[in-house]
């Protein structure tokens, strides 16, 4: 979960992930808050409904502009969209980051707070500054384009976000893509990056990740859109469509740029020369009448519900303390209010206490079975470790309530397709309900990944190996490619399996290979993706027996048995064991699912540099 904040003096934007506890927060006193509904948007102020209906009106406009320009993409996130609008500086303090309470420390207008389930804005009304909000905006338009993350290159993606966040909405217009001064001295001083490089920087390049040269990246994607907008705007063009349209179709990045913005060296010096120019063109775009504010829906709060939204503010911005004591307030008056059986849950979840958070959201599904986010999370929670048969029933049925009450909220349809296929029934289902959750959020690569799992339980390897493909792309780490490269073994594998089994059944009898292909389904691998091994220490050996042994393709847990000794071990993929025999000749199809248990051996393993995580089996060498 990632914080985002805005400085009220210009230039002073801070991105923060934040990881601390704060002083505990009680209510002074009881105030007037007001909830105003639009339709995309919720606000939540303790100002009055006359500033509640003017932020919400200004968000809904901002909405309207991205639709207006990109009529084609899918910009409404599957969570809600929550805005704290805050009176004064004294209110704001009891909810910002807890590292900015200190005497000295950065003055904040406003942070976005994004998280898988749920997004938080807070703003001071009384902010001050150029562009107080620029960080809110940006992050926005971040949250906006994230559908498309599966076609949409970093430059655009980051161009675009760079581009409205300086946006201004007022009470008749709205001014766009105001520049920013510190890009354009930034560029006039720093060499450009060739436009052939830029169109193809991604999650993994140093142009992105380097501070001195993730600035000019920023500063020229900055640059370039502003550019081609405005030109655009002076030509009747649309060029910036006509890229995203070819990007959609899947042509390359360069490819895609070339034809639609025209030869790439002209364009490098067109650019180099709009960044001397003595000032810059922005938009000028009257109010938004698309927004209907008929339709908002205005209500007060009471004080207790009041209290239940900030302590959750508080719990998603990490702030444990302060949201206890809000919550501890808020039971005494009402013990069974579901939004802090709720947050309590996310924040047993957030500190790993699982069977806590669970019978949390358990409770909190029995007093509101409208709550899709108890549903999701009480199913969620539950399929993390071992699934008892009477818990099946309430696992799915949670699911698809969670995904009847919030039909765009896509981990809801993964964990259901995860659940069907791990069981192995209602595959067509489960292929269904995955597609879906990667329809929802294209840029998810784990979404993927347990589409590739059904695909797997299905028989339809060489599918499942397209998706993982295409998850590849989508790795914003190196770590994430390492996984899915190692899954892709996995799947690669079970093919081969496949094709040697299909030619064993050509040789044996018809019962046989009945029983052939029995043992094939019950290897089929699941590709869950796990955290990077990392080794620490030499290698080491133990000789004993090996018991426990539980496969779950292509990973392989075992307990190695000596003298008191008891050791478990671990393997993410076991087709890279070095299995060898001491003073015998094993069976040449030996397989390490069914052949290892309560067999003598002699196991080398590396320790892991995290203690909570088993060694690493490397090699096992049998004996008689």
């Amino acid at each position: 979960m990632y914080v985002y904040v805005a400085a009220m003096s210009k230039g002073n934007v801070l991105a923060l992930l934040l990881v601390l506890a704060a002083p505990a927060l009680a209510r002074d006193k009881a105030e007037t808050w007001t909830e105003v509904r639009s339709p995309h948007f919720v606000v939540v102020t303790n100002s009055n409904e006359k500033q509640g209906r003017r932020v919400a009106d200004q968000f809904e406009r901002m909405r309207e502009v991205f639709h207006a320009a990109f009529p084609k993409l899918q910009i409404d996130p599957g969570s809600p969209i929550i805005v704290l609008a805050i009176k004064d500086e004294k209110d704001f303090k009891a909810l910002e980051p807890e590292a900015y309470l200190a005497r000295g420390s950065l003055q904040l207008g406003g942070l976005f707070l994004r998280a898988p389930d749920k997004n938080y804005v807070l703003m001071r009304l009384d902010a001050e500054g150029e562009h107080p909000y620029s960080i809110v905006y940006h992050e926005y338009t971040h949250l906006l384009v994230g559908k498309a993350a599966e076609w949409m290159p970093l430059w655009m993606n980051e161009g675009l976000a760079e581009f409205y966040q300086n946006t201004e909405i007022r009470d008749k217009e709205a001014l766009l893509g105001e520049p920013s001064r510190d890009d354009i001295m930034l560029l006039r001083q720093t060499r450009l990056l060739p436009l052939a490089t830029l169109f193809t920087v991604d999650q993994k390049s140093p142009y992105y990740h380097e501070e001195n040269k993730g600035s000019i990246f920023y500063a020229e994607s900055w640059a370039l859109t502003h550019y081609i907008e405005v030109k655009d705007h002076q030509d009747k063009g649309s060029r910036l469509l006509q890229y995203s349209d070819l990007l959609i179709q899947k042509v390359d990045p360069v490819t895609a740029a070339t034809r639609a913005f025209g030869d790439l060296k002209q364009l490098q010096s067109a650019l180099e020369t709009y960044i001397q120019q003595a000032s810059f063109n922005y938009f000028k775009m009257a109010a938004i009448t698309a927004v209907d504010e008929s339709a908002f829906q205005v209500e007060v709060m009471t004080p207790g519900r009041a209290d239940a939204v900030r302590a959750d503010f508080l719990a998603y911005n990490q702030r444990t303390a302060d949201a206890h004591a809000l919550i501890d307030h808020i039971l005494q008056e009402d013990p069974k209010n579901v939004q802090v059986q709720e947050t309590l849950g996310f924040m047993e979840f957030q500190q790993h206490h699982f069977d806590e958070a669970r019978q949390r959201y358990a409770q909190a599904v029995q007093l509101d079975s409208q709550s899709y986010l108890a549903h999701y999370y009480f199913a969620a929670i539950s399929m993390m470790g071992p699934v008892a048969p009477s818990d099946e029933a309430q696992i799915e049925s949670s699911l698809r309530a969670s995904i009847k009450l919030n039909p765009s909220f896509a981990p809801s349809y993964d964990r259901l397709a995860a659940f069907l296929g791990s069981r192995r029934r209602n595959l067509e289902d489960a292929r269904m309900m995955g597609l879906t959750a990667v329809s929802l959020d294209p840029g998810n690569a784990g979404y993927r990944i347990n589409v590739a799992n059904v695909l797997l339980a299905m028989g339809q390897g060489e599918n499942a190996i397209k998706v993982l493909d295409n998850a590849a792309k989508l790795a914003k780490s190196p770590e994430e490619t390492q996984t899915i490269e190692m899954l892709r073994m996995g799947a690669t594998e079970y093919i081969a399996a496949q094709q040697r089994n299909a030619a064993r059944r050509q040789e044996i009898s018809e019962k046989e290979a009945d029983d052939v292909e029995t043992d094939l389904s019950a290897d089929v691998p699941h590709l869950a993706p796990r955290k990077l091994f990392v080794p620490s220490g030499p290698h080491r050996f133990l000789v004993g027996v090996l018991n426990g042994v539980h496969c779950n393709v292509p990973n392989l847990d075992l307990t190695i048995t000596s003298g008191a000794k008891k050791l478990a071990l671990h393997t993410d993929n076991y087709y890279k064991i070095e299995f060898s025999a001491l003073g015998f000749q094993p069976n040449s199809n030996l397989n390490p699912c069914h052949d290892l248990e309560n067999r003598p051996a002699k196991v080398e393993y590396v320790e892991s540099s995290d203690k909570s995580d088993a060694p690493h089996l490397l090699a096992v060498e049998l004996h008689k």
